[in-house]
């Protein structure tokens, strides 16, 4: 609608400050005669705005000039209550800031949808943990912060999963993000994309050397690319498990990282089938933990490196045992 677009254009302009038309149009997916002509209305109906032409020219309201969000729907006013889990906000020191901008955007909100984005904050809450995905080590964001704000390299001491030692790098942020609860580094170390989980950096310096993007990459666009890298990454060794049906839904909760695909029927009523995929061999040994409810049916090297692990578990309480009858 016109209304929601000269909003949109007003909105983008108080915070944007001078943009192009040609940028408005992209945007707001019209044109750029439509933008002018849309200019021209918000002018006609008393915004203080005006556009300049030529190479540097665009789009400005006069300065000074702030409208408040009085033109947002009862929709748009509940979406804005809608929280994402709280842990992100304090883990960046943001939840007193969170709850004063809400108050501020509730008392600015019309007085028709006051009582519906009030209800919203409380019937409703997004908790990207996952369940189960046992105790988070501290992780000390403020050096990360700090240098994704600055616009300086960083110096990070981290180490990888498997790793018994740290690695240095030097590395220019994109920003962060909360995938699920973790915190990730998007930067890039020699002209590449990496990804860093915060719990895994040991120690960050900010340099003074300002950081070296590449040029027109945001933050989006390095983590769409990071993104794919992870959840496309074709697997090493596909096996396929038979389930006791009882246990199928704590299987799926359990094993839903490796899981090619949802369990199926398998012609007796007591198991279900499914198919996993893991990088290596070695990572099937997660699989125990489902004991006797779960039997690894292919590939053959698959249930022997289960026999070795078993064998090996049942060897060290052996000794363990032996050890203590002495």
């Amino acid at each position: 609608m016109k209304s929601d677009r000269l909003l949109s254009i007003l909105l983008l302009l108080q915070t944007r400050g001078r943009v192009r038309a040609r940028e408005l149009a992209e945007r707001l997916e019209v044109s750029v005669r439509t933008i002018y002509r849309d200019v021209e209305a918000l002018s006609a109906s008393g915004v203080p705005v005006y556009a300049e032409r030529g190479r540097h020219g665009g789009i400005e309201l006069l300065a000074g000039f702030r409208t408040d969000v009085t033109g947002l729907t009862a929709d748009e006013s509940r979406a804005l209550f809608v929280l994402a889990a709280q842990g992100a906000h304090a883990a960046l020191g943001l939840d007193a800031a969170l709850g004063s901008a809400l108050r501020k955007v509730m008392a600015a909100l019309p007085v028709p949808h006051r009582p519906a984005a009030e209800a919203t904050s409380r019937r409703i809450l997004v908790d990207a943990t996952r369940w189960k995905g046992g105790p988070q080590a501290a992780v000390d964001l403020d050096t990360l912060h700090d240098a994704v704000f600055s616009d300086r390299r960083l110096r990070l001491c981290y180490r990888h999963s498997g790793d018994t030692e740290p690695h240095m790098y030097t590395v220019d942020p994109y920003g962060l993000v909360s995938k699920a609860g973790v915190w990730y580094l998007v930067a890039d170390r020699r002209g590449r994309p990496r990804l860093f989980r915060a719990d895994r950096v040991r120690a960050a310096t900010l340099l003074t050397d300002p950081v070296r993007r590449r040029p027109g990459v945001e933050l989006a666009d390095a983590w769409e690319v990071l993104r794919r890298e992870v959840e496309e990454r074709p697997g090493g060794v596909e096996v396929t498990v038979r389930v006791r049906r009882e246990h199928a839904d704590m299987f799926r909760r359990l094993a839903a990282a490796a899981l090619v695909a949802p369990p199926e029927e398998d012609g007796d009523g007591a198991w279900v089938t499914a198919r996993l995929s893991y990088r290596v061999l070695r990572e099937v040994r997660a699989l125990l933990v489902f004991a006797d409810r779960l039997e690894v049916l292919t590939p053959p090297q698959a249930r022997e490196e289960l026999a070795r692990a078993a064998a090996s578990v049942m060897e060290l309480y052996r000794r363990r045992a032996a050890g203590a009858g002495r």
